[in-house]
Formats: C-alpha cells, structure tokens, sequence
C-alpha cells in the first residue's frame, strides 16, 4: 500500500521525543507524502521551525493570528486540507487540553475545529501515562472517537522503564500504511450498510400506544461509526428525540411494519446492524377514536406478534447481507439468552446487553456490551461511552467483512 499522494498534517507538541517527527517526516516525504506542520509553542524547545520547513518543503505555522496567511483562516483551512491529523508526542497536558476542548492556540484550535480522523502518539514518563487522570483523558478521548498509537514499554529519557515511550516513526508510518489501506480499500468495494435504531410504536388508538424506552443512541451511533469508515450508511430511526447529523441518511418510520418495509426497500446491502428496541407484539386492530376509560370489553387489548426484522435478513437466501447483527437486550441470564438467540436467528453477531441496569443502556450515554459471534467467542466492552462502544462494534462488524470477503485483492 502506498501513501502517495496522501496529505497529512503533523502537530509537534512538547517533550524530547519531539525530534522523532523529524525522522517521521523524512520517511514520509521519502514515499512522497505532502506533509504540513503546527509547532505548539513548547515543541519549539525541542525544534526549530527552519529545520521543518527544511525537510517539508512548507510553511511551519505557529501563530492562530498569523497576518501573512489570516485570510486563510488557518485553523479551518488546515484542518480541510488534510487526510489525516497526526500529534506527536502527545502529553499529558496536551491531552488533557483536548479532553476538555479547550483552544487556546493554533493547534488545539485546528483540532477543535476538525472533521478528519486524529492521530494521537502519546510520549511520557510511565508515572504520568499510568496516573488516573491521564486514564480518564484516555477514555474521554477514545469516546470522542481520537486514535492512539502507543504509547510502548521501554527505556525513557528520564531513565526510567515502562510503559510511556512514543511509537517509533517506522510504527507510525507501518500504522499509515494499515489505516490509509482500510479506507481506501472501502471506497473500492463501496460497501453499503443499514442501521435499524430505536423503538418502534404500535398504536391502540389515536394517543396510546406498546413501547419501550430505547433512545435509538448506540444504534445512531454506530451508523455514525461506519459512516465515518467510509461505508455508505442508511440509519432507519423509530421515535427519538435524538438530533441526527445532516451527513447520515436517516428515513424516520413509526411502527415495525413501516421499519421492515424500509429495510426491504434498502437492501441489498453488505451489512445490517439491527440495533432497534422493536416492540414483539402490536394490538390485533387499532380503535380509531380514543378508547375511553370506562370501557369493559378488552379486546381491543389482544395482541399478535409483529414481524421479526433481524430473522428475516439473517435467512434471507436471496438478499442477504454479508454480516447481519443483532442485538439481544435482556435483563437476566444475559449470555446465555444471546448465545441461544445468535443460533436461532442465524446472524453472524449479536451485541448482549443487560437493560435492567439503570444508568446502562435504554436512555443512557453509556453501555457495557458483549460482542458474541457464532462459534460462542466473547468480548466484553466494560462501561463506556456509546460512541466508543460503537467504533469498536464497528471496526470488528469490517474486519470480519473484510476476512470473509474473498473477492478482497
């Protein structure tokens, strides 16, 4: 795979490990990669900008508030420019700025402002990286969907041994190689998947209706999570106050009916993710004045079972997609119910998680999943946020698209 061509952005922040970006950028210019840089003003101490600029062929920007290219407006302008965002080293400090979304110069800014992936590559004594605080700005920084390379065990400037020292430029670039692959074999296969999210109403009469207290938020989610992969995503969204973004095609229906008929008229597709609460039953027949209270026939109360979305694509024989998943929310014997629901419904995946914890799951920013696929294997992602959790449902849902797929060259 090559990265010509390519464009990167590299942010050089403080600490001795900053002179490794100059080895990085003499081995990406060597395979012909355009490459711009920020030097924060404590990556300056370690640095110069004439020996950047040398090996770049570019300007070095430092200032927010630089009157030679202010029209530019740089810290938007950049941040277009680029396929990817890449800072090193990280520290501490720089990540803690980023963990509150603080902008208080040039490259913070840029980083704010961004809509490209951001690589970050922590450098720091193994106190430092180890200390709880640093931890939490990890998490925060993996939900808000950054990537981290590093850091690695080993001997570090102060002397000391651990876990702390940055990825070496020849890891970094072996990283590119991988990441630049994955979304550009992506747009070759233009792979195209549907999300199913949220609850789905099924009305007695004009007012009341069969429910439940699903946010539609991880399915949301994780359409979000392949989107950003370069995957062609529809998102079909039963009610939720939830505010969408305009880049995701979304087609908004009530009732499981409405969400089958959508879900035919979307396929084929390569993979289906069936993250929606769908309500199991819906009344017989739906009163069309409102049922008044003191009412004695109950009938209008009798139930049927509602169609079975994720059974109908998983045995699918002429569309079905390549990866169907499922979800299975229970709130008892939580893994043995989705090992026994991921064999009757013949999908490839399902996503197990217990509903009966109250800050978990329905009506929550925060999940705890386990990821079980056919052979019975587990991963457990523990409490995280839905964004984290869905990047990696996402990112193994592709990685076993793309081990299967053998037409892959």
């Amino acid at each position: 795979m090559s990265l010509k061509n390519k464009k990167i952005l590299i942010v050089i922040g403080g600490g001795i490990s900053a002179y490794k970006a100059l080895d990085l950028i003499r081995l990406l210019k060597k395979n012909n990669v355009n490459v711009k840089t920020i030097l924060t003003k404590s990556g300056k101490e370690f640095v110069t900008p004439l020996s950047i600029t040398t090996l770049t062929k570019n300007k070095t920007f430092e200032d927010i508030f630089d009157k030679n290219s202010e029209a530019e407006i740089d810290h938007i302008s950049l941040s277009r420019w680029a396929d990817l965002i890449i800072v090193l080293p990280t520290t501490a400090n720089f990540m803690t700025k980023l963990s509150i979304g603080k902008a208080e110069d040039l490259a913070t800014t840029v980083l704010l402002a961004s809509n490209k992936d951001v690589l970050l590559v922590p450098a720091m004594n193994v106190r430092m990286w180890l200390h709880k605080a640093t931890q939490r700005n990890l998490k925060t920084l993996q939900d808000y969907g950054y990537y981290f390379i590093g850091p690695e065990k080993g001997e570090m400037a102060c002397g000391e041994y651990g876990e702390g020292k940055m990825s070496s430029p020849r890891q970094i670039y072996s990283y590119l190689k991988n990441y630049f692959h994955q979304k550009d074999l992506f747009k070759k296969k233009k792979f195209k998947a549907l999300v199913t999210t949220g609850p789905t109403r099924e009305y007695l009469d004009p007012v009341r209706y069969i429910s439940n207290e699903s946010s539609g938020k991880q399915g949301y989610e994780i359409a979000l999570a392949l989107k950003k992969l370069g995957i062609k995503t529809k998102l079909i969204a039963g009610p939720s106050s939830l505010i969408y973004s305009k880049g995701l095609k979304i087609k908004k229906i009530i009732s499981a009916k409405e969400m089958l008929n959508e879900v035919k008229k979307s396929l084929p597709v390569d993979i289906a993710v069936c993250a929606a609460a769908v309500s199991d039953f819906k009344p017989i027949s739906k009163s069309k004045n409102k049922i008044k209270k003191g009412i004695s026939n109950l009938d209008y109360m009798s139930l049927e079972k509602n169609p079975d979305i994720l059974d109908y694509l998983s045995k699918n024989n002429k569309a079905r997609p390549k990866m169907v998943v499922g979800f299975s929310a229970e709130t008892e014997n939580v893994i043995q119910n989705s090992k026994k629901k991921i064999k009757e419904k013949y999908c490839d995946l399902i996503i197990a998680n217990d509903v009966s914890k109250k800050d978990l799951g329905f009506n929550s920013e925060y999940n705890e999943v386990s990821i079980i696929d056919k052979k019975g294997r587990i991963k457990s992602i523990q409490r995280s946020k839905k964004s984290y959790i869905a990047n990696a449902i996402a990112k193994i849902i592709l990685d076993k698209l793309l081990t299967n797929d053998k037409n892959i060259n």
